[in-house]
């Protein structure tokens, strides 16, 4: 697999097609907005730069990675390809969607991936004609950096495929943890209940945010503290998160709490709305 394509142009999707340029792949990044395509180029070549800077890639390397980068016109530039992954927005009817069309675009042989971060992988398997190369492969942000990459596989994921996509993050230089499909996966079946509860200590008069953040990162020794953290992810896409929980499993302890409710309905996301719980310039 050394085509690949890449659809959403966003903080994920750019990060994903850096990181395969990165490492000699030849991908095509595609977004159904053009301003979103052109600022997610501009970000990876900034990225790029800035490595070169800090001594963390040579010159040479990142104008390799440049070159091995092209954007796509349209979701027919897949037709060649050998590898797809998609990083839309967080609704299963978007997702579908594109699946449907990688289906009908892309060779028999290709593997269509999703980067969902909690949607079930079986149920957009389920709207292809090839369920058995369908995977999840869940990068952490910011991808550049972090080295985990879960793999879920749905209920119809071939062992081959499973296999490909393993060596293929292998050859990304990351981590892969082998996943089964359940709300959530690991990391957010984990992580997202934490930075919950976080919240209802904050709702129900236990502690101040800045207080619930130090016991985290002195107490637990954790870099970030749990609302900040909330800040940097977006409360949306943690509210939508804790509510997929909630739906997969039916069991009260994955309520999201009031407060963070609020917070999104405020329009208070986070970093990317200048207002979270805290506010940034």
């Amino acid at each position: 697999m050394k085509n690949i394509f890449v659809i959403g142009a966003g903080q994920m999707g750019a990060g994903i097609a850096q990181v395969f340029a990165s490492h000699n792949f030849s991908v095509k990044l595609f977004d159904v907005n053009e301003e979103a395509l052109k600022k997610g180029i501009e970000g990876i070549y900034k990225r790029l730069d800035r490595a070169v800077e800090k001594e963390r890639m040579t010159k040479e390397g990142a104008e390799q990675a440049k070159a091995h980068l092209e954007t796509a016109s349209s979701m027919e530039d897949a037709a060649h390809c050998d590898f797809a992954i998609e990083a839309v927005v967080e609704r299963m009817d978007v997702k579908e969607k594109v699946f449907r069309q990688l289906d009908d675009i892309m060779p028999d042989h290709a593997i269509l991936a999703t980067n969902t971060s909690s949607l079930p992988i079986t149920d957009v398997a389920a709207v292809t004609n090839r369920p058995s190369q369908v995977i999840g492969m869940h990068f952490m942000n910011p991808v550049p950096v972090m080295k985990l990459v879960e793999i879920i596989r749905a209920i119809q994921t071939s062992d081959e495929t499973y296999e490909r996509v393993e060596k293929l993050a292998e050859q990304l230089a990351k981590t892969p943890v082998e996943v089964n499909d359940y709300p959530g996966f690991v990391s957010n079946r984990v992580l997202m209940p934490m930075i919950n509860e976080a919240v209802f200590t904050v709702y129900e008069g236990v502690a101040s945010k800045e207080d619930v953040d130090t016991v985290m990162k002195l107490g637990m020794n954790h870099p970030m503290g749990p609302l900040q953290l909330a800040d940097f992810i977006g409360l949306d896409t943690c509210l939508s998160i804790m509510e997929i929980l909630y739906d997969g499993f039916g069991d009260s302890k994955y309520r999201p709490c009031p407060l963070l409710k609020k917070y999104v309905a405020a329009g208070w996301l986070g970093k990317k709305s200048g207002r979270g719980f805290y506010v940034y310039e």
